[in-house]
């Protein structure tokens, strides 16, 4: 079915005509003209409570969205996503990340099949393997309980079990160490195992396909240091477990099969922490918080399928994330968590964000003449203020801001988290409002410094709070997120759920390694930089090897 190109459609002609009128107004002047502005643009659900006051819309801007999004057929790509249709149409998949978290009475249909009473027999799976891991149950080969789980992955199968465990840290199982290994650089590998005893630790090998080049290589690794230490074949199986699909090549590299925890097609990778993949979140925090945090994220899915949207937080933010990037030509998006738990969670949204909506074109393959995926990036406050604060309130770019705060702290401190409450609070009043001229000159500044001490504001954000950081809050935050990258999409006509995108590098990289490493100087047929960047590598590395480099 073809769709109109986005900017031709009446209701994004009527937006421009809307920014035309009110894109130079200030939030200034839309507090001063609606004293009531900052209780009426809120929004509430799940336990998170949503403040959009700071952002550079009102009443008319917010219609028009609405409009635009009812125009671009979100409802029904919502109601099509949660049928389970195929809605990832390059890779012909259902997008069914909500039926991870599904309660086990309701049903979903992929052709034709349930597929919620599988996703709970998995979950039942990993939460008695667990329960074996954490009382002890599960020895490895010489007898000895494990005391260290490292998940191998890559991608959205390492990305969501790092940020959850540094999420729900305050909830994990103390006298168990859990890392995590990614990287294809030796390194990661090599801090990840090195004060680590091979008889107490277990590995967790997360690859859908048990073929992902950096994930198997990593695991290889850690089965030559496994066998190193414990010596036998036969220990493989109790030291290492697979989240996979790929039987034949699990039980080939020597992992027990019984110990294979699959997932579906159906299932990206950016959105899959909440299946097996999630195995290292269960093993640290337990079934019983696992569970609460898939509550969580359920409740944000029932929220945003039945809400309208003018009260519907994940289509409150896509929408106000469209108008900030087509409309006010903003590139980037801060996030930033007034929580240190969470500091790996802008690092998790940049690959559910920019892996998702990083497209130039669209459904329909017509290359697009807007703007789609910005950029995300973020820091934990306070730390971000003491870094590029700077930039976001007296820089050139505009960067509308994401902050997440919660009303009590997990460990308390004197008056810290009163302290690190107040400084989320006053930044987005220093952001939205700034310091005139007039004001820093009533303050008595001297007139050569006043433009330096001057703010100008009018710098768009948003503030999400909840009560606590709990496994719940962190579902509905995590759900928020993905279903406003969702939003965005829809919008955009876009495929938010493929990655053809990371295919080429991999592609080039296989043909290269072997350039890189053969005995013989290979004969190259790359460009003048890629060739002389090979040939100086070699010589880098065989000065290496000759140790004349040392």
């Amino acid at each position: 079915m073809s769709h109109p190109q986005l900017t031709t459609r009446p209701q994004w002609q009527a937006l421009k005509q809307h920014f035309a009128q009110i894109g130079s107004q200030h939030l200034r002047e839309l507090f001063a003209t609606n004293p009531q502005r900052g209780e009426q643009l809120t929004a509430e659900a799940a336990g998170l409570y949503l403040d959009y006051s700071k952002q550079r819309v009102n009443a008319d801007t917010l219609r028009l969205l609405r409009e635009l999004a009812i125009a671009c057929g979100l409802p029904q790509r919502i109601q099509a996503m949660f049928r389970g249709d195929k809605i990832n149409t390059t890779e012909n998949r259902a997008v069914l990340h909500v039926a991870l978290r599904a309660p086990a009475s309701e049903k979903i249909l992929v052709d034709g099949r349930d597929v919620v009473p599988g996703v709970h027999a998995v979950l039942d799976r990993m939460a008695a393997f667990a329960e074996q891991v954490r009382s002890g149950a599960w020895v490895g080969h010489t007898g000895k309980r494990i005391r260290n789980v490292i998940s191998i992955g890559i991608g959205g199968s390492d990305l969501g079990p790092v940020m959850a465990y540094e999420a729900l840290r305050h909830y994990s199982q103390r006298d168990i160490t859990f890392r995590f290994v990614s990287n294809v650089d030796g390194t990661d590998f090599v801090e990840a195992t090195r004060d680590l005893d091979a008889a107490e630790t277990l590995f967790i090998v997360c690859s859908k396909t048990f073929t992902t080049l950096e994930t198997l290589t990593n695991a290889h690794a850690a089965r030559a240091w496994c066998l190193k230490a414990l010596g036998e074949d036969k220990a493989i199986a109790k030291h290492f477990v697979a989240v996979s699909t790929n039987a034949e090549e699990v039980a080939k590299f020597g992992i027990d099969t019984a110990h294979m925890f699959g997932f579906w097609d159906w299932v990206g990778g950016r959105y899959s922490m909440a299946s097996a993949i999630g195995l290292s979140t269960l093993l640290a925090i337990g079934a019983e918080s696992f569970r609460a945090m898939l509550d969580g994220f359920h409740a944000m899915d029932v929220h945003f399928r039945s809400t309208p949207f003018e009260r519907n937080l994940p289509v409150l933010m896509g929408l106000l994330a469209i108008w900030n990037n087509n409309f006010l030509d903003t590139a980037t998006v801060a996030v930033l968590p007034y929580e240190q738990y969470l500091k790996r969670f802008p690092a998790y949204l940049q690959q559910l964000t920019m892996e998702s909506n990083g497209k130039h074109v669209t459904l329909d393959g017509a290359v697009v003449d807007y703007a789609t995926g910005p950029i995300y990036w973020g820091e934990p406050g306070t730390n971000g203020q003491h870094s590029f604060y700077q930039l976001i309130h007296q820089g050139t770019h505009i960067v509308p801001c994401d902050f997440i705060g919660f009303g009590q702290p997990l460990n308390s401190l004197s008056d810290q988290h009163d302290l690190l409450m107040a400084n989320l609070i006053a930044q987005g009043e220093a952001l939205a409002f700034g310091k005139t001229v007039d004001e820093v000159r009533a303050e008595g500044t001297d007139a050569a410094l006043a433009p330096h001490r001057t703010f100008a504001g009018n710098r768009p954000s948003n503030t999400l709070l909840a009560e606590k950081l709990t496994p719940y809050a962190l579902g509905t935050l995590i759900a928020l997120y993905e279903h406003s990258v969702f939003v965005q999409g829809t919008i955009w006509n876009i495929d938010s759920f493929d990655q053809w995108g990371v295919e080429l590098g991999k592609q080039l990289a296989k043909a290269t390694i072997a350039e890189l490493t053969t005995k013989n100087e290979p004969k190259l047929a790359h460009d003048s930089s890629t060739s002389t960047l090979i040939r100086r590598y070699r010589q880098l590395r065989n000065d290496g090897n000759s140790g004349s480099g040392a």
